[in-house]
């Protein structure tokens, strides 16, 4: 039962630690030809030259969806 009860604790410890290391921001990001993209992660950036982020720190997938969506009817993206 010892061993159970310290199973479930390194499982619930190992959820926690994991949920707060994960970066749940997003960003889009904008090619040199317009294009734009969903980015997953708003800290990492993509590779290379010629890319600029024009919406950062969104909380989820949603709000990266609505802030490309804006941009797209603005004419900043295509």
């Amino acid at each position: 039962m010892k061993l159970l009860a310290f199973a479930f604790g390194l499982l619930t410890v190992t959820l926690v630690a994991s949920s707060a290391a994960r970066a749940d921001d997003f960003a889009v990001v904008q090619f040199n030809d317009r294009h734009c993209q969903i980015w997953w992660d708003s800290a990492g950036d993509p590779w290379g030259a010629g890319w600029t982020k024009i919406a950062f720190g969104l909380p989820d997938h949603m709000a990266a969806q609505a802030a490309l969506d804006n941009a797209i009817v603005q004419g900043v993206c295509r």
